[in-house]
């Protein structure tokens, strides 16, 4: 089947045509800036990379232009899946989009405001303008439905827990779950309790015991859990009372300072892109030096919980953009958890940038420690073929 893959963001639009059954990639690219003047669509095919110049008036646009540039190609599409950010309470599985199922999605869009509106309103396009294709809503949450009471419930009143819906949910669930799917394939029977890191500018860690979802990092929101590009990641929450009553901050300026002025970019002020800072402290710099080491060592103290809530760990796994390519990172993380026994070959840990990915550790480690470059766009594939046939 052939699947055309939706990520809609507030301005952005990535979109992936692909092959389940060969994985073949016939096109890719991101609208951006959708909604301001001076959009940019680029796209690739066979390997040829364009960029435009395309005003997007909305989300709307930016869908018809892909579709017909699928169209201009020869290219067949069976389906529609939508990456959607946020399924709250309602959907433990992808679904196959129709009236209830969208509505669900706008109920639960004020956990994700940012991205279920415009993710809804995409899908709506879709069903109006194709009404023909199928559409098949994939959600980052929907993995980790699974976990267990004590680990999604906050410990706050009932009514409230009740009322607004507050729990758990995590985020990055799509890539956990291919994690899962690529080390038991690699591994088979030595796999039981895995440790996915998704780290990246988004970063949250996963305990994954025999294909379910033990445990996770985000929370209500992506803010929680490990410190992240832009995010600060779990703090003392009395912190944001504080800021409110003593430094006078408004709701909206302390939401937007933690997810968008913290992490990697407040501890190294310059930039959140953790290439460069990587670069700068190759160079000696010492702040952006700091800067990876407080990342790794905070990614390290919460895979202690994450280990525990399995009680052990035998496969630990690296994907996202630092998680794929900065192998000083991952080394790190690695013999942070040296009292585990775990071994990581420096040598192998090396080559593993660029999308190589394989496995790290050394012999005699008693965990098996794998780059795995994720693949979302494969995995939301394959949900779409599963519901549509």
């Amino acid at each position: 089947m052939n699947v055309l893959v939706l990520n809609a963001g507030s301005s952005s639009l990535k979109f992936q045509l692909m092959n389940t059954k060969t994985r073949e990639v016939f096109t890719k690219g991101n609208c951006e800036k959708i909604g301001l003047e001076d959009g940019i669509f680029g796209h690739s095919e066979g390997g040829e990379k364009v960029k435009e110049t395309v005003d997007f008036p909305d989300h709307g646009a930016a869908v018809r232009k892909v579709i017909d540039l699928i169209n201009e190609h020869g290219f067949e599409m069976d389906a529609i899946g939508h990456r959607i950010v946020q399924g709250g309470w309602h959907f433990t599985d992808s679904a196959l989009v129709d009236d209830e199922v969208l509505a669900k999605i706008y109920e639960v869009a004020p956990l994700a405001p940012l991205h279920n509106y415009a993710e809804a309103g995409v899908i709506e396009f879709c069903r109006e303008a194709y009404p023909s294709i199928p559409n098949v809503a994939v959600f980052d949450t929907s993995f980790h439905m699974g976990m267990p009471e004590m680990s999604y419930t906050y410990p706050l009143p009932k009514d409230v827990r009740e009322k607004y819906h507050v729990r758990k949910y995590g985020a990055h669930g799509t890539s956990h779950r291919y994690e899962w799917k690529t080390a038991k394939e690699m591994l088979g029977d030595r796999c039981h309790r895995l440790l996915s890191c998704h780290l990246g500018n988004g970063s949250s860690l996963c305990a994954i015991e025999d294909g379910v979802c033990r445990d996770t990092t985000m929370g209500l929101t992506p803010l929680d859990g490990l410190m992240m590009g832009t995010r600060c990641g779990s703090i003392d929450p009395a912190t944001v009372c504080y800021l409110q009553r003593v430094g006078g901050y408004t709701v909206d300026e302390v939401d937007t300072m933690m997810n968008k002025q913290s992490g990697l970019l407040a501890m190294y002020e310059k930039t959140s892109d953790a290439r460069d800072i990587r670069e700068a402290a190759l160079k000696g710099d010492e702040k952006a030096l700091f800067a990876l080491d407080m990342f790794a060592y905070r990614a390290m103290l919460h895979s202690g919980s994450m280990i525990f809530s399995m009680a052990g760990v035998d496969t630990i796994t690296f994907a996202g953009g630092i998680g794929e390519n900065d192998w000083p990172t991952r080394q790190a993380f690695c013999e942070f958890l040296e009292w585990l026994g775990v071994r990581v070959d420096r040598e192998k840990n090396k080559q593993c940038v660029g999308g190589i990915g394989g496995v790290i550790s050394a012999a005699g480690s008693s965990v098996t420690v794998a780059v795995i470059p994720t693949d979302e766009e494969y995995m939301i594939s394959l949900d779409v073929e599963r519901l549509v046939k």
